[in-house]
């Protein structure tokens, strides 16, 4: 299902957006919890630029063959990135939320300092 173009669209989307997560936390700018939210977000907004480009493409080409294809591909991918964050920003805050995950990540976060 994912490989070529969509593959390395949405690689390169979500990288760059924890790239700059990372070095938000690092300068202070993000909590520990804010991250967590954000990176379970970058994870599932590249996963939706794969799926949006791929069947964006599809969509583009069963409509007009050749330039419906990219059309279809980039309208794919903007969609399927917004989709994609919005369904992790609310996952990602209800995992940063959850009690149990605090609790598990306690002796992790003591281990590191």
């Amino acid at each position: 299902m994912f490989q070529g173009g969509s593959l390395w669209a949405g690689l390169l989307a979500g990288g760059m957006s924890q790239l700059q997560d990372t070095k938000s936390l690092q300068q202070g700018q993000l909590s520990k919890k804010e991250y967590t939210a954000h990176t379970v977000e970058n994870v599932t907004g590249a996963v939706g630029v794969m799926a949006g480009v791929e069947y964006g493409a599809v969509l583009g080409s069963t409509v007009m063959p050749g330039v419906g294809t990219v059309v279809g591909a980039m309208l794919g991918g903007v969609l399927g990135d917004r989709v994609g964050r919005v369904v992790g920003g609310q996952a990602g805050s209800m995992i940063s939320r959850n009690p149990l995950v605090n609790k598990a990540a306690e002796p992790i976060k003591e281990a590191v300092q």
